[in-house]
């Protein structure tokens, strides 16, 4: 395999790697529109956010989530996702929460970003 092509099982990973936490972000965003009652509580209560923000943090994760589904702009979607979970990392760990599940989506995010755009590699080359 050239450095130029990706094969179908890496492509696969990648995409399913990523959907992962846009997909989580998106519905979040919904529920926060729909006025989800379960997810306001955890929001308000739980991780101390006030309900007035939360369409705020909706229209952020849903600006992320789009601009990294963007191929022309994924990477820039990437960090924008990564700054989103870095503040829900925060967040967690400021009520006492373990914040790995944050952060494996993160992980999920550039992963699946580095498989499938080359670019990124050539930038961030992983040595043997």
């Amino acid at each position: 395999m050239s450095p130029q092509t990706l094969s179908a099982p890496a492509r696969w990973t990648s995409y399913i790697m990523s959907a992962i936490p846009v997909a989580l972000m998106i519905f979040s965003a919904i529920g926060m529109f729909r006025g989800s009652q379960s997810l306001i509580q955890l929001m308000t209560q739980h991780l101390a956010w006030s309900e007035q923000l939360l369409p705020w943090i909706a229209v952020l994760q849903l600006g992320a989530a789009i601009i990294y589904l963007i191929p022309r702009t994924a990477v820039l979607g990437a960090v924008l996702v990564t700054g989103y979970f870095g503040g829900a990392i925060a967040t967690h760990l400021r009520v006492g929460d373990a914040p790995i599940f944050q952060a494996v989506l993160i992980v999920l995010a550039w992963g699946g970003l580095y498989l499938r755009e080359l670019r990124l590699r050539a930038l961030l080359p992983l040595r043997r």
